[in-house]
């Protein structure tokens, strides 16, 4: 019997290691010892093999045992350490009898051990180390399923993460792109001047988005207290109004909503802001960050994504919302009342959720996002209408719709950028509009900050504001913000 293939008999094998770590410790091994004496990492050992295998140079490795492969009076161990696997050669003559015999009884795979020896290679080529002497680094009392089968229930293999990523050396190197890709952005940041700064998580008016934010209560000042929703958008503004001209948060929001392919509760979002700059000029930088972080950490500019392929070295579209929905559903979304929106929500076949209110906001949003679909990309999104954007600029030309650009790639909305709205009287305005709102019952209305307002008639330079989170990651590597999480959150498996 296998020990990954009969789940139900995991309390046995949890009670036979015990027994075997017993054993262990009767012959003078610490399971769990507090140090190690290794020299060097597996990954060292393989780049320079040779070198060692010439030398006879004596080294100490250590890691997690992947696989036993028992010879009579020798075997074959495949020792894991997080940067390469290394084969281990065990030999009765070259242990003595009992060290040997103690390895075979009493060490399982998933074992972590330290071999000491030197480098040779088998018969066969194989790079390996000869071991002169082993010892127990930690006793594991549950087995690793085999890698052929694996963790098959994704529930399962969210919970178990780290089974999923050890056993999946792809899921593994995903997670060093995605450091590699938040380290590209924030290099790309610093090298042009922009300060990382820290806002707060708890606040006591969720702003800079709209979205529902979790809610909780502060002991200590015994008010409630919220997660944010943005990463410290009005705070941010507010250092511009201090006199930061560039500033710079990557870091976790969390918005109590639903959960899809492209939407989780919790996630790393970045917001950037600079002043004296504005949405026209902020263009140019943000196509060459998103080349940055596509050649950075994929070695690439072009993606095929669903039903998409885009490169983001070429020349990016301009994609104008108010003509897009004219021309689709025969309206013009900059002037047209609630009933006509609706109206043209029903003649497309659009479901809303049962009994739902729609107010003009969120069904001019149901009806582009259906035209979105169809949009690959790259290219910025804009001439958005005023009542959907309360924290932007109106544009000058035509004040029906305001200075914001959303970066289009696959049907999705991966990015937006702002003229930030620095008018106080008209920002009070906005803030009360969406208020209405939020009291006709729209829960993701965003909530009038009138210390933000305040702020603003202290004064703030014209600015140019950007945020994006990890779904852009999650696109470039073509799976789902879930799947792209080290730890997603997951219902308790027993509730």
């Amino acid at each position: 019997m296998s020990e990954g293939e009969h789940p139900e008999t995991l309390e046995e094998i949890r009670n036979e290691r015990i027994a075997k770590g017993e054993r262990l410790a009767s012959h003078g091994e610490l399971l769990y010892p507090n140090t190690t004496a290794r020299t060097h990492a597996l990954n060292r050992v393989r780049d320079a093999f040779d070198d060692f295998e010439r030398d006879a140079t004596p080294v100490i490795v250590a890691g997690r045992v992947l696989s036993i492969r028992v010879h009579g009076s020798s075997a074959f161990i495949d020792l894991f350490d997080g940067t390469a696997t290394l084969q281990g050669y065990l030999k009765k003559d070259e242990l003595g009898d009992t060290p040997f015999d103690l390895f075979i009884d009493a060490v399982d795979r998933g074992d972590f051990v330290e071999l000491e020896g030197t480098a040779m290679r088998t018969k066969r080529g194989e790079p390996s180390l000869l071991a002169k002497r082993w010892r127990l680094l930690t006793k594991a009392l549950l087995p690793i399923p085999t890698q052929h089968f694996g963790i098959k229930d994704e529930d399962e293999r969210y919970r178990k993460r780290y089974l999923d990523i050890l056993l999946n050396k792809d899921l593994a190197e995903r997670f060093r792109r995605r450091s590699v890709f938040w380290n590209t952005f924030r290099t790309f940041l610093l090298e042009r001047g922009f300060i990382e700064v820290e806002t707060p998580i708890l606040e006591t008016m969720p702003g800079g988005a709209e979205a529902r934010p979790f809610e909780t209560h502060h002991n200590a000042l015994d008010m409630p207290v919220y997660l944010r929703i943005s990463v410290g958008e009005l705070w941010q503004k507010k250092l511009m109004v201090a006199g930061l001209p560039k500033t710079f948060e990557i870091g976790r929001v969390f918005r109590n909503e639903g959960m899809s392919h492209e939407h989780a509760q919790d996630y790393t979002s970045c917001e950037f802001y600079e002043a004296y700059s504005d949405m026209e000029k902020g263009k140019a930088m943000i196509r060459e960050l998103y080349i940055a972080l596509a050649q950075k950490t994929f070695g690439t500019t072009t993606f095929s994504v669903r039903d998409h392929t885009f490169d983001l070295n070429t020349e990016w579209q301009t994609y104008d919302f108010s003509l897009i929905i004219k021309e689709a559903y025969g309206f013009d979304p900059r002037e047209a009342d609630l009933q006509e929106v609706l109206a043209a929500l029903e003649k497309a076949g659009i479901q809303t959720k049962e009994g739902e209110q729609l107010n003009k906001e969120r069904a001019v949003d149901l009806l582009w996002k259906k035209q979105r679909a169809q949009l690959s990309g790259p290219g910025f999104l804009v001439h958005v209408p005023v009542y959907m954007e309360p924290l932007a600029k109106k544009n000058e030309q035509d004040p029906r719709v305001v200075d914001r650009f959303q970066v289009i790639l696959a049907g999705s909305e991966v990015g937006k950028g702002f003229s930030e709205l620095n008018d106080p009287i008209d920002q009070r305005e906005r803030f009360a509009h969406q208020q209405a709102l939020r009291e006709a019952g729209d829960e993701e209305a965003q909530r009038a900050d009138m210390d933000f307002v305040e702020a603003l008639e202290y004064g703030m330079p014209p600015t140019f504001g950007f945020g994006t989170s990890e779904r852009l990651f999650s696109m470039m590597e073509g799976v789902s913000v879930r799947e792209a999480q080290l730890f997603p959150l997951m219902r308790p498996k027993n509730s």
